[in-house]
């Protein structure tokens, strides 16, 4: 991609809308699931009384989150007017007293002297999204103060990401018909295989809660997510020692053939001083 298309969202899927049909579902349970699965990755005292950004901020649940749990400041941003207006109506409907922001730009715009450094860069599922993954890591992570924390998640590299790649380009440019019929085929498919491993399929869909999320928007985020690019641990180990950063912990998936796709991959890492 060129410049110009990784900061043109009709190149991306429309992350915005689908974040803002979520964003009606969010309740205090979701709220709740989302300060669980932050505090998995940063402890509250990692957080307390840091500035927070979020890029890719999508529905705005986990800048609420970070709120929540003590981040003296918040700043929200994304490429999508959706999603900064939606996080706008979330933070205003449950943090209206806190200091937040939310603002509408790319993370290749974002410069460390406008924005001023954070205690806490947060960016789960989005680096992967930005059509120049390595260079969205890296812009990202300038951000990050001395000893600040470096929170991100990316996708696992699987044997099938080139055929995911392939089908995310097919499913972005879809018509709403055509996308509906791919997440049935999705959804049987995997039924099927929890028929095969003799698990059941319903009390997963009703059990899915990590994060907050939502078992059906995030089947249509992932057959959409394009821009789409994996990575491995190890690969990026060595890119975060190469930018000055240490590991604070890292939790990995299986890599695999990805028939289903492939998880998020979550690391935390400190910006040496």
């Amino acid at each position: 991609m060129g410049s110009r298309s990784l900061k043109d969202v009709a190149t991306h899927f429309a992350f915005g809308e689908n974040w803002a049909s979520y964003a009606r579902a969010i309740d205090s349970e979701r709220i709740a699931e989302a300060e669980k699965g932050l505090t998995h990755l940063v402890g509250p005292s990692e957080l307390a009384g840091q500035r927070f950004l979020d890029i890719g901020c999508g529905s705005g649940l986990h800048s609420l989150a970070a709120l929540r749990l003590g981040a003296a400041e918040v700043v929200a941003v994304d490429i999508d007017a959706h999603s900064v207006a939606t996080t706008t109506s979330v933070l205003k409907a449950h943090a209206p007293q806190r200091q937040w922001s939310a603002r509408e730009i790319s993370v290749f715009d974002i410069e460390p002297g406008t924005f001023g450094p954070f205690g806490v860069v947060y960016s789960w599922g989005v680096l992967h999204h930005t059509g120049s993954m390595l260079d969205a890591i890296e812009r990202a992570s300038r951000l990050v103060q001395p000893s600040g924390l470096f929170i991100f998640a990316l996708y696992r590299k699987t044997r099938l990401c080139w055929a995911w790649k392939i089908e995310k380009r097919w499913y972005k440019g879809a018509s709403p018909r055509a996308q509906r019929m791919a997440q049935t085929a999705f959804i049987n498919l995997m039924r099927l295989d929890f028929a095969r491993r003799k698990e059941s399929f319903d009390a997963y869909v009703a059990s899915y809660r990590g994060r907050g999320m939502d078992y059906r928007h995030d089947i249509h985020d992932w057959l959409g997510g394009f821009p789409y690019e994996s990575t491995t641990p190890s690969e990026v180990s060595a890119m975060m020692d190469r930018l000055g950063f240490e590991s604070v912990r890292t939790f990995a998936k299986p890599g695999g053939l990805g028939l289903f796709g492939s998880g998020c991959d979550e690391f935390v890492y400190r910006r040496l001083r």
